[in-house]
């Protein structure tokens, strides 16, 4: 998080996403539009082109579509070598075509650029770069070598060499600009979709655990009684059946396997008594349940709670978000990790604020990322190289915020104003420290309202 275990990094490795009929879509509007541009320019601006050779060309693009068409069904993903040789079908057609008609001065030549800015969005970075460099070699040749404009009158259309020089510069510079512009923010979209998919995830994994316990907690609650009752009826037929060996066994293995419900119910329903109860709970209990996964690693966790003034209200009673434990638990799991000794987490508040912070012992976050926290896929810490399982971050640390935002915080990341010095014997706030700030209102739970009767589990 920023200090996150191993994350995959951005979506390099993506496969198969490019659909074969989208490509084959886009190929005949460029057929399309390539027949037009000569049949215009041959019937009503008087060019004098080579139809023949033309029309070979472009049908060239008509038989790769259609041999697409009847090759492969409709669902057909191409693999990232298969849409790069798709896209340098394409570029080298285009560039046969403006060849012979007139290279660098046919206008339409700009459309070279097409190709490489969809590779640019939908092949890896190696690949985009293959094609980048394969434009600007195929653009340089039909800059030197082509079959120059001329109207059937004889007369040549020809720009001056410094205009086509700089169009031929301009279409260089765009196909590195565009390619790496396009990829970088295609890069960036997977990314953050990614991380919204793994913060989706998260939450409904924590939803369910709490879910689960609030069914197991009232399944306790609700079979407390009648376990009670079939242990005392077992154990009063086991008395009045001390004659019978046969029978008094069966009264006894009945009652230990009341017994044995019993404890199995208490186990799986340690988080709570009722599922109501689960609702809620007092500010302090939440964070010290959040920081409980944590609290046998050898690090020490200190809770310090208190009212912003003198005089405020008692601890808070705050609603337990499921997003909210599963933040504050990632966060806590980060201190821990990166901590020398020490892990604080406070929590004050008033009647119109609840802010907690987690703070910790150690290096605290690089200058150069701190400004950055919160985006996910960032470079590692500079003390990560301590821990060899910290080879990326940034994916926890969006998480945790994107879920905490959902319950109305604010948070702010910055570094401890005390100095970092490892053989102290008094630890010192010096590393990472999370601010979480919430209005009270949005997490504040009434504490007069009655509890009443679980409500039915539906669907």
């Amino acid at each position: 998080m920023p200090r996150h275990k191993a994350q995959p990094g951005p979506p390099e490795t993506h496969q198969d996403w490019v659909r074969l009929r989208t490509l084959i879509y886009l190929r005949w509007i460029a057929i399309a539009g390539q027949l037009a541009a000569i049949l215009i320019a041959y019937s009503f601006f008087n060019i004098a082109l080579d139809l023949p050779l033309c029309f070979a060309t472009v049908g060239a693009a008509v038989a790769a579509n259609l041999i697409a068409i009847f090759s492969f069904p409709d669902t057909k993903r191409l693999t990232q070598p298969e849409a790069a040789a798709t896209l340098m079908f394409d570029m080298a057609q285009l560039a046969i075509l403006l060849a012979i008609t007139g290279g660098l001065s046919n206008p339409f030549a700009l459309l070279i650029l097409v190709p490489v800015t969809i590779a640019a969005t939908a092949l890896k970075r190696s690949a985009t770069i293959a094609l980048g460099l394969s434009t600007m070699v195929m653009i340089s040749l039909v800059a030197l070598v082509y079959l120059p404009l001329m109207t059937r009158d004889g007369e040549v259309i020809n720009m001056p060499p410094v205009f086509e020089f700089g169009y031929w510069l301009a279409i260089v510079i765009g196909v590195a600009f565009l390619g790496a512009y396009a990829h970088t923010v295609s890069n960036e979209n997977r990314s953050m979709s990614e991380a919204l998919r793994a913060t989706q995830l998260a939450l409904a994994r924590e939803q369910k655990l709490t879910d689960l316990g609030g069914v197991v907690a009232a399944a306790a609650h609700e079979l407390g009684t009648p376990l009670a009752t079939i242990k005392l009826v077992s154990a009063e037929l086991a008395d009045e059946l001390g004659d019978r060996e046969d029978l008094r066994d069966d009264a006894l293995l009945i009652r230990e396997q009341a017994d044995r419900c019993r404890d199995i119910l208490h186990s799986m329903g340690r988080a709570g008594k009722d599922d109501l109860h689960l609702r809620s709970a007092p500010l302090m209990a939440v964070l010290r349940e959040a920081a409980d996964p944590h609290q046998e690693r050898g690090i020490d966790i200190r809770f310090e709670g208190h009212p912003i003034e003198e005089g405020a209200e008692r601890q808070p009673t705050i609603y337990r978000y499921p997003e909210l434990i599963h933040a504050l638990r990632n966060f806590v799991q980060n201190a821990v990790d990166f901590a020398r000794t020490t892990v604080w987490i406070e929590a004050e508040w008033d009647a119109e604020m609840i802010r907690v912070r987690v703070s910790d012992d150690g290096r605290g976050y690089p200058s150069n990322v701190l400004s950055r926290i919160g985006d996910p896929y960032l470079q590692p810490r500079a003390n990560a190289s301590e821990r060899k399982e910290y080879d990326g971050m940034g994916l926890g640390v969006f998480i945790a915020k994107t879920l905490l935002e959902r319950t109305g915080a604010q948070l702010a990341f910055f570094n401890g104003d005390a100095s970092y010095a490892p053989l102290t014997q008094e630890p010192q706030r010096s590393g990472a420290v999370v601010e979480v700030s919430w209005p009270a209102e949005r997490i504040l739970a009434p504490e007069s309202a009655a509890l009443g009767l679980n409500a039915p589990i539906t669907g």
